[in-house]
């Protein structure tokens, strides 16, 4: 019951209004257990889909129209049976729902999102993902990238395949950090989603990979990377123990060649069995911007695990 009141007590306070983007997939399905696990009674929660226009799918012309009006009905229908699906998840909870008829609305479906999360002021999107391949079936290819790179709140991204149960919060949570105040920010919110016997451990991650420069470039700029991953790793385990919490720390390497930052965070999880992935994704460090765009797509791509974006840095730093 302890554990139960201490969620109950943190979660709300680092997610308030939680909306959940759903298609008719199994990723969608595990994407919901997880909202339901961690926000369930704690947060407010917002059901999201998105019915395709047709007109975007078929070809026009005169004979096309009925056909057309056809296809509407029955995409909107498929989308109300999803959303229906999903609310039979929640039973018992009180939940906010909506579909977006990209027929009535126009745009597209990375814009209805977008659009969506931003007017109801959302501070958390939540989506399943199919693994190594991307987010929801529809939000894949062209919708996801600017949907990752304009959403000005957080995302949680939860695998089809996810390794861990979705039906349950996380017990070991892995804090990837770079130099950043971003990074930090991801480590206080996160914690904030911790339960008393949730086990912490935060990374810093020392590139090695040769990439384009020679070797004594390589190792100056290793040096640096030690020292900052030092100094970050020793502010991450002093802010966990002013919590009250002992994380345990990591000065990660990559291989010297054939390997990057992504790979090396998510072999760390998966030889650690983490449970949920946190990352900063406005860091910076160097020539390496490791937590912003494709690295933290390629992160999230290749996680076997829950992975929790935590974004719009500004305004999150200044409730911490």
């Amino acid at each position: 019951m302890a554990q139960a009141s201490s969620v109950e007590s943190t979660a709300g306070r680092a997610f308030r209004r939680v909306m959940l983007a759903i298609d008719d997939s199994e990723a969608t399905t595990r994407a919901a257990e997880y909202a339901k696990a961690l926000f369930a009674g704690r947060a407010t929660i917002r059901v999201v889909t998105v019915a395709q226009n047709p007109r975007t799918l078929l070809p026009l012309g005169a004979t096309t129209q009925n056909f057309l009006a056809s296809a509407r009905d029955e995409i909107v229908a498929d989308s109300r049976a999803a959303l229906a699906r999903i609310e039979a998840i929640f039973a018992g909870t009180k939940l906010e729902s909506g579909l977006v008829d990209l027929s009535v609305h126009r745009g597209n479906t990375a814009d209805a999102l977008l659009d969506t999360a931003s007017h109801w002021h959302a501070d958390l999107i939540m989506m399943g993902m199919r693994q190594h391949r991307g987010l929801l079936r529809w939000v894949e290819g062209t919708v996801s990238e600017p949907v990752a790179r304009r959403a000005s709140c957080s995302l949680l991204l939860v695998p089809q395949d996810s390794r861990v149960p979705t039906d349950k919060s996380a017990q070991r949570m892995v804090f990837a950090l770079d130099g950043s105040a971003c990074s930090i920010v991801g480590l206080r919110t996160g914690l904030q989603l911790a339960t008393p016997d949730t086990q912490l451990r935060a990374i810093y991650v020392v590139d090695r990979a040769s990439h384009v420069m020679d070797g004594a470039a390589i190792d100056l700029l290793e040096n640096v990377y030690l020292e900052e991953g030092c100094t970050v790793l020793e502010r991450a385990a002093r802010i966990c123990a002013e919590r009250g919490r002992y994380a345990e720390t990591a000065l990660i390497k990559t291989r010297k060649s054939r390997d990057d930052v992504p790979h090396a965070i998510v072999r760390d999880v998966q030889d650690w069995k983490g449970e949920l992935l946190v990352l900063g994704t406005h860091g910076r460090r160097g020539f390496e911007r490791w937590l912003v765009g494709s690295v933290a797509a390629r992160t999230v791509r290749l996680a076997d695990t829950p992975v929790l974006l935590v974004r719009d840095c500004a305004a999150m730093a200044a409730t911490t």
